[in-house]
């Protein structure tokens, strides 16, 4: 009998199947924490970034509806300054409304700088936005990769090595930011600010040619 069991073949040991990467992390308590730790950072960011978009379009719609009452106002004051000038009598002398011209005038210049203020103002603001919107995009999207690799990896993900690389890639991305600040310039955003102001000059000087003609 001993022989007869001797000779029967002992089956190898089962290999111990490597567990999920998500196992593992269950499994370690620094993994686990990290992880927990980095989903709500997560959550926060695309919750900001979602507040941001919003804000930012807010301000889209006020700065188009300051152009919108910018351009209905003078255009409203042109044609009622049309209107009285072409029904008012014919007077041998206009001397009387042309001395009284620089109050519509300075209605005018007064209201456009009023608006064009408005117009700047919101339109820093959404430069403002924009920079702030598109650095918690990145940080969401490093965060992201982070989180991606985690859960791929588990135990072998590094901690020190991952989390010096995310902080690497942020310094680069702000290095790579201010290197390419060049010497101040004029900003696009405030070329339509100069062109109305100078489309209100003319609307002044209409204004003054159809008062005093």
């Amino acid at each position: 009998m001993a022989d007869a069991a001797a000779l029967v073949a002992v089956p190898p040991q089962a290999q111990p199947q490597q567990r999920h990467p998500l196992s593992q992390i269950a499994a370690s308590g620094t993994h686990r924490l990290l992880l927990k730790q980095w989903l709500k950072e997560e959550d926060l960011l695309a919750r900001r970034v979602a507040l941001r978009e919003a804000r930012l379009d807010g301000a889209r719609k006020e700065i188009a509806f300051l152009y919108c009452a910018f351009f209905a106002f003078h255009a409203a004051s042109v044609l009622l300054l049309f209107l009285s000038a072409s029904v008012a009598p014919l007077t041998p002398s206009p001397s009387s409304a042309c001395r009284r011209s620089w109050i519509p005038c300075l209605v005018s210049l007064l209201a456009s700088l009023a608006m064009l203020w408005a117009l700047r103002y919101k339109a820093d603001t959404e430069a403002v936005l924009e920079r702030v919107l598109a650095r918690e995009q990145e940080d969401a999207a490093l965060l992201g990769r982070c989180v991606a690799e985690l859960k791929r990896k588990g135990l072998e993900f590094d901690l020190l090595k991952e989390v010096d690389a995310l902080r690497r890639a942020k310094a680069l991305r702000v290095e790579a930011k201010a290197g390419t600040d060049g010497p101040r310039r004029w900003p696009a955003r405030d070329l339509p600010v100069f062109a109305l102001f100078g489309a209100a000059c003319g609307v002044l000087v209409l204004t003054r040619f159809l008062l005093c003609n």
